[in-house]
């Protein structure tokens, strides 16, 4: 009688997992499959390991650049120093700070986004998986999501550019066109206003074509002030400049005034208003408190000099010629 002819498998002679388990074992099955049943598995942990892995690191590094120690991000400074002398260190350093994790939360999906792409596309290939029709098929997938979804992603992109060039950021008052107010927030979709009455304005980014911003660099407060015809022009000009530079020269006003006031004169004439404006050069988002203050130091001037204000406002014009009955 015979023995049977022990066989071997025809990857034992190479060197890997095949021969290794062959030698370990002495099983011919198990030999044959040890790439399907071990080496694949490895590798694709082996993958997966990585990627995390890099994933931590690389999120860790954007955490650094964009959050530091709690303190502002020079990273993320705004490109260009607009309001130096508009915002408190506090502000200026919220406003900063947020800039730093909505630009850090994007760069840290991107980066997931990007490693775990690379990393399936490697166990894909571990399975022997053709990788270029999946590819496609995926490619054909996200052109119809971005077209079903296309109002959020042009929110998404729009949020990223006014972030990125620093157009305002909280604490600013802007214009959006349908709203206006004090910017509370910023997010990549959504554009967060109270305006003056209290309401609070959610504006999604998509939607703004033009953007306002009364709180960079510097303002002006213009201050109109109309008075008769019958009053003396030049003595209300004088009296007015005078006012309005001994009020910007004292406190309060004098830490938000950046420039002498200047008078520009006879601005409107109307049937019964001659209307004079002055200006006065002030720290971003303070022009408003100081046209309150300039209207009223200028009205009790006016006052105490008999300028009077236009007609009519209470009083009978006296006639310039006698009626006849």
């Amino acid at each position: 009688m015979e023995l049977p002819l022990l066989t071997q498998p025809e990857c034992v002679s190479e060197p890997g997992w095949c021969s290794t388990i062959y030698n370990w074992t002495g099983n011919e099955w198990l030999a044959s499959y040890s790439d399907l049943l071990i080496a694949k598995p490895l590798n694709i942990a082996l993958i997966l390991i990585v990627a995390f892995i890099l994933r931590w690191l690389v999120h860790r590094t954007i955490n650094r650049l964009t959050r530091g120690n709690g303190k502002p991000p020079k990273l993320l400074n705004p490109l260009r120093e607009k309001r130096t002398d508009a915002l408190t260190a506090e502000l200026l350093s919220e406003r900063r700070l947020q800039r730093a994790r909505t630009i850090g939360s994007v760069l840290k999906s991107i980066a997931s986004l990007v490693i775990f792409g690379l990393a399936a596309i490697y166990v894909l290939q571990e399975l022997s998986i053709q990788v270029a029709p999946v590819l496609a098929s995926a490619g054909v997938l996200g052109v119809a999501v971005a077209f079903g979804a296309q109002n959020l992603v042009r929110d998404f992109l729009s949020g990223m550019f006014m972030l990125v060039e620093d157009q305002y950021g909280v604490g600013d008052v802007v214009d959006l066109g349908e709203a206006s107010g004090t910017v509370e927030a910023v997010g990549l979709r959504v554009t967060t206003l109270r305006d003056i009455n209290g309401t609070v304005w959610y504006v999604r980014n998509g939607e703004i074509l033009r953007v306002g911003n009364s709180s960079q660099g510097f303002a002006y407060a213009v201050v109109d002030f109309p008075i008769s015809h019958t009053s003396d022009v030049e003595k209300a000009i004088t009296v007015a400049t005078k006012v309005a530079t001994d009020a910007t020269n004292r406190e309060p006003l004098s830490k938000d005034v950046l420039d002498p006031p200047e008078m520009l004169g006879v601005d409107k004439i109307t049937a019964d208003t001659v209307t004079l404006r002055l200006t006065v050069k002030v720290r971003p988002g303070r022009q408003w408190s100081v046209q309150r203050r300039l209207r009223a130091e200028i009205k009790r001037a006016y006052d105490e000099e008999d300028i009077e204000p236009p007609y009519p406002y209470g009083r009978p014009v006296p006639p310039t010629s006698p009626v006849q009955p």
